[in-house]
């Protein structure tokens, strides 16, 4: 009777051990709008500011952390791309495997030259792209930007609202996240973290 109970209380036991093994063995969840279908990132063919052309699906490999704005923006932009240098900076040693990536809304100000130049300006390995506007705008449309142009009358002319999410692109090239606007940099490198492991 006592043997009997006792294989029953370790069976209980080894019960509740697999459950708390299965609990915590579980993938981290990522963070924002998790993109569940097998998406591959809208196709990016621009050109850089050396005169090459930059394409997103030749970064297969790399995970890639993409933001639209415009290098005449006062807030959003700035506040992001800064957001972007310190996910570079937590990342380590791991950031070279990051393609960290600025595409203009304001084809009509930013050049090529000048869109780098903003995206330097955070972080010397930045991405900046630019281009016509027949050019961006399939670009625009596969990552679903929204753009408008709004006469300011103010010396600085014209000004750009546009969407300010920011898209993560695994190492396969699928589009896995979209993120709003003030997200985290701790959740930004976290799905990162969790990006690379699966490589």
């Amino acid at each position: 009777m006592q043997r009997t109970i006792l294989v029953g209380v370790a069976g209980i036991l080894a019960v509740v051990l697999l459950i708390w093994a299965a609990a915590f063995a579980r993938p981290d969840e990522l963070h924002g709008s998790e993109i569940t279908s097998e998406v591959q990132a809208p196709a990016v063919n621009l050109m850089s500011a050396d005169g090459s052309e930059f394409q997103m699906s030749a970064l297969k490999g790399k995970v890639a952390l993409l933001f639209f704005g415009f290098t005449s923006c006062m807030d959003v932009c700035p506040t992001t791309l800064a957001d972007f240098k310190r996910v570079k900076a937590d990342l380590g040693e791991k950031a070279d495997q990051i393609a960290f990536i600025f595409i203009t809304v304001d084809p009509q100000r930013d050049t090529p030259e000048s869109a780098q130049a903003y995206a330097a300006g955070f972080d010397p390995q930045f991405i900046g792209l630019s281009g016509s506007e027949a050019e961006l705008e399939p670009v625009w449309q596969g990552y679903g930007v929204y753009r408008k142009i709004t006469e300011s009358g103010s010396a600085a002319g014209y000004q750009v609202d546009h969407s300010s999410r920011v898209y993560l692109v695994d190492t396969a090239n699928r589009l896995r996240v979209t993120y709003p606007y003030g997200t985290p940099v701790e959740d930004l490198t976290a799905d990162i973290r969790f990006l690379l492991k699966e490589k």
